[in-house]
């Protein structure tokens, strides 16, 4: 994990962020204020669809 290039989204705050990193199969997911608590992985498919689906607001009322 810590050859992975991590990415932090510019809507993050101070205690809001998240982080994201991949490979060619698979996105890891972690809390960049908690980085010892782990990741979570998906694959490039699941995580399309999940881009799919914030982008077309069906996690809107998570906000």
């Amino acid at each position: 994990m810590d050859n992975l290039e991590w990415r932090v989204s510019s809507f993050t705050d101070n205690g809001t962020c998240v982080e994201v990193a991949g490979t060619p199969s698979t996105v890891y997911v972690r809390n960049s204020n908690h980085r010892d608590a782990g990741t979570v992985e998906f694959t490039r498919a699941e995580w399309s669809a999940f881009l799919k689906g914030a982008q077309a607001g069906e996690f809107d009322d998570f906000a």
